[in-house]
């Protein structure tokens, strides 16, 4: 996961709501829910910590939570190519 960045496609946008997450794409308009709770704040996703310190301050289930939407957002291009 260290190679892979988190610094949003520019295309993309991201907000906190209740549940979580926000995310969505104004290329498409495409919308991603993503339910972090308070794990996550949209500056995560500005691109300036390392994922790697982040997720070396969760624990497990939280990390695996958190790397598998880095996964889904990468997938469906949410997230820049670094």
């Amino acid at each position: 996961m260290a190679a892979a960045g988190n610094k949003l496609h520019p295309a993309c946008r991201v907000r906190s709501e209740k549940f979580g997450l926000l995310f969505y794409d104004l290329r498409g308009p495409r919308l991603l829910f993503a339910e972090t709770g308070a794990l996550l704040e949209p500056d995560f996703f500005s691109g300036n910590e390392p994922v790697d310190a982040f997720l070396g301050r969760l624990d497990l289930r939280d990390r695996n939570k958190i790397q598998g939407l880095l996964v889904k957002l990468r997938e469906k291009g949410y997230l820049s190519e670094q």
